[in-house]
């Protein structure tokens, strides 16, 4: 495992490479070496470097090989006719801690590759040669990309193609220009998780999105804030397609656009769309096709979403297709739903269970005046600001005084408050909390009441854990902080 050094202003080729008083100066002299599992290579901090980094050579799962950087200063940049990182065949690399410029081609390329990891990279101003212009996978498996920022570049801001396991995290992907450029897109992948990514396309000159998934399976999206473009996600043709908790917004410049979009380009199968904020563009989900083709479209949920700002319908189906659209808040200026009366007729894709923001408003009103001559808390008016996971969050000043964690409960400090959608009662883990008070303390968050049943806790022993997810926010920006609530019993201490 040998680490070598390269500093294009100091370095010379004939230097042995493996100390900073003697480093290479280009990647001639990194090319012309047999990289070996777990060695590395450390670009100077502050360091340019106008040439292509072939990589030929393959670590191991537990010994990969390293790009990244070494020393104070600004990052290593790689400037390049063609490709700024190019490889084929080449498995188990790590490529942190630089950053790729005015690139004629792919600011990073992998082909017939495994096992990649692209972690706090900057991607700019690359594909000036009209190739691809960002960050590259086709064909190969496990994948990942994380805390890099990717902007201004001609061609898709990321390309995956025919990968099994994808997971693109904490990542800034903005303005990806081109007639046929998505700020992300992924063909013909599978076991995918893309979370906690911020991608922006409202500067980008492109007529398509943000994210585009097409014949993805098994893939995950969530928590992402997704800005501008002419949609949010196309996941079509997916099947096993979770869609939750994110922030779609700013999308249009069509009558078609849509947050979500499935149904085209094969058949769908199996997708939860749920906890998503959805808001300032055209329609909200749809399920469609181009044309008249014909796929199958089923097994489609879509719920506790909400729907704000809108200029066509929170939901379309305009093809045969079987579902539900459930338990979702619209605002009362946002038509509900437009599904063609073939569907309607045929009732395969009921809606149940929406609320408008001012019923249920009005809702927690009501709850929180539940108990007739209750002048303390008579006058407490919370605001929704959010829905996730079945649970409505909203703003309280008064403390908790119902002490069931899913209904209705807050902080003692009086900052929120958990509500249910519906019902009292919500299994997890074969727990349900419905009951007799207790109370818990999560970090700052003061001291929360709860309930449980202690016939639900017959058979088990030990402690029993629950997790809930919720979202925060201010009631006037557009904007959530997600976080968990979770609550360790110790069933035989209750039991006694």
């Amino acid at each position: 495992m040998t680490v070598y050094y390269v500093n294009s202003a100091t370095g010379a080729n004939n230097n042995s490479g493996t100390s900073e008083d003697a480093p290479f100066a280009s990647f001639w002299a990194v090319e012309n070496l047999k990289l070996q599992p777990g060695d590395s290579v450390l670009l100077a901090a502050g360091s340019v470097y106008n040439d292509q980094l072939d990589l030929k050579y393959s670590g191991t799962a537990s010994a990969p090989i390293t790009i990244g950087s070494y020393g104070i200063g600004d990052a290593p940049v790689i400037h390049s006719p063609g490709d700024g990182i190019h490889s084929l065949y080449a498995s188990n690399i790590v490529i942190e801690n630089i950053k790729i410029s005015d690139t004629g081609g792919a600011a990073i390329y992998g082909g017939y590759v495994s096992n990649w990891t692209v972690r706090n990279v900057e991607v700019d101003h690359t594909g000036l040669a009209g190739k691809s212009g960002s960050v590259t996978f086709r064909t190969g498996s496990n994948i990942t990309i994380e805390n890099s920022t990717i902007n201004d570049v001609n061609g898709d801001g990321v390309w995956i193609e025919k990968i099994n396991g994808v997971n693109l995290l904490n990542n800034t992907v903005t303005n990806a220009h081109g007639t046929t450029a998505d700020a992300v897109q992924m063909n013909d992948s599978s076991n995918i998780l893309i979370s906690g990514n911020y991608l922006d396309q409202t500067g980008a000159i492109s007529p398509k999105g943000v994210l585009a998934l097409v014949r993805p399976v098994n893939a995950v999206i969530e928590d992402n804030t997704l800005v501008g473009g002419g949609f949010g996600v196309a996941a079509q043709a997916g099947t096993n397609i979770a869609i939750h908790d994110n922030d779609i917004s700013g999308y249009g410049g069509y009558s078609w656009s849509y947050a979500v979009g499935l149904g085209d380009q094969g058949d769908t199968r199996d997708y939860d769309i749920s906890g998503n904020y959805i808001h300032d563009g055209v329609w909200g989900v749809v399920v469609s096709s181009a044309g008249t083709t014909s796929y199958v479209r089923e097994d489609i949920d879509v719920h506790s979403n909400i729907f704000d700002d809108l200029s066509q319908a929170a939901l379309k189906v305009d093809r045969p297709a079987s579902g539900a659209f459930h338990d979702n808040l619209i605002a009362s200026d946002v038509t509900p739903y437009s599904i063609s009366p073939a569907i309607i007729a045929a009732n395969t894709f009921p809606v149940s269970n929406k609320t408008t923001l001012d019923e249920a408003d009005a809702l927690f009103v009501s709850l929180d005046s539940h108990a007739a001559g209750d002048a303390a808390h008579a006058d407490t008016v919370p605001i929704i600001v959010a829905a996730h996971d079945s649970l409505k969050i909203s703003a309280d000043t008064d403390v908790a005084h119902h002490g069931n964690l899913l209904e209705n409960d807050s902080s003692a400090n009086g900052i929120l408050l958990l509500r249910r959608f519906d019902g009292e009662v919500v299994g997890k883990n074969g727990l349900t909390l419905t009951g007799q008070y207790g109370s818990i303390h999560v970090d700052d968050h003061g001291d929360y009441s709860y309930t449980l049943d202690a016939a639900k806790l017959a058979g088990l022993t030990g402690d029993v854990s629950e997790t809930f997810y919720y979202k925060i926010s201010d009631g006037a920006a557009h904007h959530y902080d997600t976080d968990t609530l979770s609550i360790s019993i110790d069933v035989d201490g209750v039991l006694t």
